[in-house]
This record gives C-alpha cells, sequence and structure tokens, in this order.
C-alpha cells in the first residue's frame, strides 16, 4: 500500500510496531499535533487488540518526585498529582 492510500492510524501504528516512541516524537513524524497523536493512539490501542499484538503503554512520570500512577495512560498530564510539578515526562507507546 502507498503511503499516501495510508490513514493517520494505519500510518501511526505502522510507526510504533518499528520502535517504541512518544507522542511528540510520533507528531514531528506524523506531521500531527501531540494531542492528536494521543486521540488516534486510544483507536488503535482497541484496533489491535485480538489480532494478536498488544498496545503497550510506558506511563508518564514525573520528572521531580517519579509519580507515575496516571489513571488514564493514553494521556498527556500539564501536572503532577503528587508534587503539583509541571515537568512530567510524555507516555511512551509501542504495538508488540
Amino acid at each position: 500500500m502507498r503511503e499516501a492510500d495510508e490513514t493517520t492510524r494505519q500510518r501511526l501504528a505502522d510507526a510504533l510496531r518499528k520502535d517504541a516512541a512518544t507522542p511528540s516524537e510520533l507528531a514531528v513524524q506524523l506531521d500531527l499535533t501531540p494531542n492528536s497523536i494521543v486521540r488516534h493512539a486510544k483507536h488503535v490501542a482497541r484496533s489491535v487488540d485480538g489480532d494478536g499484538e498488544e498496545f503497550l503503554v510506558a506511563p508518564p512520570t514525573c520528572r521531580d518526585c517519579g509519580f507515575d500512577d496516571y489513571d488514564d495512560l493514553l494521556n498527556l498530564p500539564s501536572r503532577c498529582p503528587s508534587c503539583k510539578s509541571e515537568s512530567i515526562a510524555e507516555p511512551t507507546f509501542t504495538i508488540e
């Protein structure tokens, strides 16, 4: 399939099958915003379930206190709920 014929979600899934990446890295690669990557990732996660593949997420992590127990892993938190720091490492997505 030619790249022009692929949907955004297909291109996202293909990129995640090749290598793990953060929403910002994927946004640059796919010419989208990090928030749109997260929205598309939610759909990709549902579509790969049951296909012998697994959508994996390394959670966002506070760089100051290490908090990583976020309720929604497919999210770009702006502040740590524990220490209120705004220094949050983005989640990392991959498909294996």
